[in-house]
């Protein structure tokens, strides 16, 4: 994993079954509910709900500073810990909560790279049904990174003045408009189609099916740049349907590639398809 820019925010699975006793190790697991988790789990990880813990419940939102400080406190997390985040999908929800940590702050963040999938396919790694009982914590955000986020202003923006790099991460069918979101999925917008400017680079070309890994350097590169057209010279804005799959594609740049100032559109297609008078293509 040295090839990346920045090594340090994933850790194999060896490391985590390393450090499974280190007390500034806090491992949690992220799904969209937390099914996969009561199922078992990591020792010691706690599991956070992606729909219910990592969400304002009221607004169509990210989780409050307020909340996520109740969230993180009652899972024994203070700030100078490291949290290892790991989950299902190839890390789609963990991607998530990487970003929404790191909007608000937390200095040390990393990956378990391959997610829950690794771990479970290798016969040594234990798994529990345990829950833990963290002794709660009084976790304080000092401030905020907006700079992490897009809104549906930015994209607008972007759509008439071209000056950055718009990339559609949902699969080929909803870019073209063949559907709106995924089968089964609930929350969809009003028209299919896309962002006029936007590139379609599905968030699974990073991915390595076998195992969920990140694909090396060079040929997340080959994705981005060679054959996906990314101006590495300017701004990019990452999109999905929610944000959970472009928060993906978020981390993949900014971390893995090493690309300044790439933002992710949590609003993405539900937000932008079901606005009155923007712009759309199919």
């Amino acid at each position: 994993m040295a090839e990346y820019a920045h090594p340090e925010v994933l850790v194999d699975t060896r490391w985590v079954r390393d450090h499974l006793n280190d007390p500034k190790v806090r491992l949690v697991e992220v799904d969209v509910d937390t099914k996969s988790y009561d199922a078992g789990h990591i020792p010691g990880a706690v599991g956070f709900n992606w729909q219910t813990q990592l969400q304002d419940q009221v607004r169509r939102d990210i989780i409050s500073q307020q909340d996520l400080e109740t969230l993180l406190s009652a899972a024994g997390i203070k700030p100078a810990d490291t949290i290892v985040l790991y989950g299902d999908n190839s890390n789609w929800f963990a991607c998530y909560a990487f970003w929404i940590l790191k909007y608000y702050g937390h200095a040390d963040v990393r990956l378990l790279n391959g997610g829950r999938l690794k771990w479970l396919n290798e016969s040594d790694k234990p798994m529990t049904t345990e829950k833990p009982s963290p002794v709660p914590s009084n976790y304080k955000i000092n401030g905020t990174h907006p700079e992490l986020r897009a809104k549906l202003p930015d994209v607008l923006k972007i759509v008439e003045d071209h000056g950055q790099n718009l990339i559609d991460v949902r699969s080929t069918d909803e870019y073209t408009g063949k559907i709106i979101a995924p089968p089964g999925m609930s929350e969809t917008a009003q028209r299919p189609g896309h962002v006029p400017t936007a590139r379609s680079i599905p968030w699974s070309l990073a991915a390595n099916t076998t195992d969920g890994t990140f694909k090396s350097s060079d040929e997340l590169r080959a994705v981005y740049f060679e054959k996906g057209g990314v101006d590495a010279a300017k701004p990019t804005v990452a999109y999905c349907r929610i944000g959970e799959r472009s928060s993906h594609t978020w981390f993949v740049l900014t971390y893995l590639l090493g690309q300044n100032n790439v933002r992710n559109y949590d609003g993405s297609w539900t937000e932008y398809g079901s606005v009155v008078g923007v712009p759309i293509e199919r």
